[in-house]
Order: C-alpha cells, then structure tokens, then sequence
C-alpha cells in the first residue's frame, strides 16, 4: 500500500477531481471539478459557488466521495476517498485558496457571497493500480518519514 504523501502527490498531479454527493432521494450525484487547491491532513479543499446544487446538497446530507485518476497507455490509477464534506463560508479560508483567475466566477471577488468552500475529511479509502485494488482507514495510512 502507498503512504499518504505518495497518495497526496497522485492527487497534486492530477487535473481534474471527480466529487459525489447525495441527493434528496438517496441517489448518488458525481461531478467533475478542479483538484483540491488546499491538503492539509485528511482535510481537501476546493473553491465552487453557494448556489450550486452540490453546495445545497453537502449542506442536507453530508456524505461525500471524491475520486482521482490516471490514464497512462499501459497503467490505470484510482484512487476514491469517501468522508464528510463541509460548505464554509469563513473567510481566512476563503482568501487562503483564492486564485486571481477566480474572478471570471466571482465577480464581486474572494468577499463574493456565492463563493464558498468545500471542506473534504476523507475517512475511507480506496486505491487500485496493477490490476489490484486496496481498502484502507484513511487516518491509519503510514507517514512518510
């Protein structure tokens, strides 16, 4: 099994995030995004809007998955990790992940009130690469020494 940084730098060069939720009648909701823009521990953050219907989702039900890849011409990576996702509105955080280009989304900047957060704890895990997949406790993954 890889360690958590070696997870965590899979993650960083990837381009793209793939982020689950749940709707109101229990079915599973995926979609696509940018990666995280902050790691901090179990902890994965990513910019959206208030208003977006994943935002409204995580706020009613907070189960959340998100999932990584990477397609090579002979070698295929995943890695899912499922956990809790959280909508903040703080804005220490808010100016933490800002990007300058996020202004064509936010047109009133980071203090637009239709920029939020997403907070990601992953719990769970699970990777698959060499035709084998593995389960783990996320929080029980060695650290790198």
């Amino acid at each position: 099994m890889r360690t958590k940084e070696q997870l965590i730098a899979f993650i960083q060069k990837q381009k793209v995030a793939f982020i689950a939720s749940v709707d109101e009648d229990g079915f599973p909701n995926i979609k696509a995004m940018f990666v995280p823009r902050k790691i901090d521990g179990d902890c994965f953050y990513f910019s959206t809007n208030t208003s977006s219907m994943r935002s409204q989702q995580f706020m009613k039900n907070p189960k959340a998955s998100i999932y990584f890849y990477s397609k090579g011409l002979y070698k295929y990576e995943g890695l899912m990790l499922t956990g809790t996702m959280e909508v903040l509105q703080d804005e220490k955080i808010k100016k933490e992940i800002w990007c300058a280009g996020d202004t064509m989304y936010y047109k009133q900047g980071v203090t637009d009130p239709d920029y939020c957060v997403l907070k990601f704890t992953a719990v769970k895990g699970r990777y698959y690469s060499a035709l084998k997949s593995e389960s783990f406790d996320f929080k029980d993954l060695e650290q790198c020494t």
